[in-house]
């Protein structure tokens, strides 16, 4: 009785991990050693798949596919040197072997050599025949080189090969969108729709192409079809419910963005967007119900956080607003969005020292927006840490050179700490910068602002009025 397939394979695989165990002999003839090494490599196994290469060799070392298993875990290991010299030996047996184009172009395009890469696949595809497969890897190198007309031209050789090759479809798309040619797309894609009138990826990338285009009834439209098409394409409802939302149909939103929740696991994105539809209905608790279990359903999504501590901020909810971007900070302490917000919110609630924290935090982290640097001045100017702020603005000073307001707090801040020479400096050149930002003394620096020298200093700039 002859076994089928299936059930040799698992035989031999079986029998295989028996030897491992057992430290037996077995004999596999080269075929079962392929399948084997095939199952471990699809499964993410590498080292039992090297040790199947390895056992299989030294049953069968003159086995050319097994040496080019081999070739393929040297390359996975980046001993490409060990590779090519292996693929050298392997081509002067046999020159028409494709895997050895194939595998050698796969060494240069690891060393950068992408045209080296393509030549060799070139060759490839005039022996090989699976021509799909290496078209793809060609317009891969493509890719690679930036080289996004030629790359979209091999896509399409292998979309025109198979028409369920939704890779190479992805990636026509992707080599339209990066050349800005979206009307192109779209009559590229109206073009297979009239072969595949019911292909649900194809409407869906049309119906992202409008998006692009802002051209929203026909994206809606677009995404409708791709349902029709396949009414479990969790893709189309969720882009749907972005255009509602565009639209401001944020009932029509929810209706579609909920619909995935049904047929698939929730996503931590149609959560947040259900959520967000809430708050601009003006539903706060839903709103709030929906961030909750968006940041459960993934507590490294922070645009959850950050969602939901915006609106208790917006609610003046401030200790709450605090509560939850505390627990955001102790998931991700490196993230600048939320450093940004934990200074907002506690210098609302007059926690200076905590805000001057996370203004500093927020500046280590790469934060050099101007708001940025003049808080965290004025927090340390209210703690009475004058050298500290003027050390902040003089850092300021390295992104925003002669910015009136910069110097406005630099001469408040120098009268503070008697250094009256570089107080009228960066005073006069505050006038001058704009007269009208004086408000700045009067209301940071009261007392400055009374002080003799400062009001000639201003009265002598301003002008006679005609």
């Amino acid at each position: 009785m002859q076994i089928p397939p299936n059930e040799h394979n698992n035989f031999s695989l079986s029998r295989f991990e028996s030897m491992l165990k057992t430290n037996d002999v077995y004999f596999f003839d080269s075929e079962e050693f392929e399948d084997i090494i095939q199952h471990y490599l699809e499964n993410g196994k590498i080292a039992l798949a090297k040790k199947a290469t390895k056992l299989g060799l030294e049953q069968h070392p003159t086995a050319t596919n097994l040496k080019l298993f081999m070739v393929e875990m040297y390359i996975f290991e980046d001993q490409l040197d060990v590779a090519d010299a292996l693929l050298d030996e392997l081509y002067l047996l046999e020159q028409s072997n494709e895997e050895i184009y194939i595998q050698k172009a796969n060494i240069y395009s690891r060393r950068d050599e992408h045209k080296k890469a393509i030549q060799l696949l070139e060759k490839a595809l005039e022996i090989t025949n699976d021509e799909n497969d290496v078209l793809s890897l060609i317009g891969m190198e493509y890719l690679f080189l930036e080289d996004f007309e030629n790359g979209k031209y091999y896509f399409m050789k292998c979309l025109e090969q198979d028409e369920n090759d939704f890779s190479a479809l992805y990636n026509i798309i992707y080599c339209f969108e990066y050349l800005d040619q979206y009307e192109e797309a779209i009559d590229y894609l109206n073009d297979f729709l009239n072969k595949n009138p019911y292909c649900e990826v194809a409407w869906h990338q049309v119906g992202k192409q409008y998006y692009i285009l802002k051209d929203y009834k026909k994206a809606l439209a677009a995404f409708d079809f791709a349902i029709i098409s396949d009414d479990t394409f969790v893709g189309a409802y969720l882009e749907k419910g972005k255009v509602l939302e565009r639209l401001k149909r944020y009932e029509d939103a929810i209706e579609s963005y909920s619909v995935t929740l049904g047929i698939d696991d929730p996503t931590s994105f149609a959560l947040l967007r259900i959520g967000k539809c809430h708050e601009r209905l003006g539903n706060t608790d839903l709103a709030l119900q929906f961030y909750t279990k968006c940041v459960e359903e993934d507590s490294l999504l922070d645009k959850g956080w950050i969602s939901i501590t915006d609106l208790y901020f917006k609610l003046k909810d401030y200790q709450k607003a605090l509560y939850y971007i505390d627990k955001a900070i102790n998931i991700d302490s490196e993230n600048v969005r939320y450093w940004k917000r934990y200074a907002k919110i506690n210098n609302r609630l007059n926690l200076f020292e905590e805000a001057e924290h996370g203004f500093r935090k927020t500046l280590e982290l790469g934060n050099y927006e101007l708001e940025t640097w003049l808080t965290r001045c004025d927090i340390l100017l209210h703690l009475g840490e004058y050298q500290a702020a003027i050390k902040n603005l003089f850092q300021a000073t390295e992104f925003y050179p002669e910015n009136v307001e910069i110097e406005y707090r630099l001469a408040g801040l120098y009268y503070l700490v008697a250094d009256e020479r570089k107080a009228e400096f960066h005073l006069r050149t505050a006038l001058r910068l704009d007269p009208e930002f004086i408000i700045i003394i009067e209301e940071l620096f009261p007392t400055v602002f009374e002080h003799a020298k400062v009001r000639e200093i201003i009265g002598k700039q301003k002008k006679p009025s005609l």
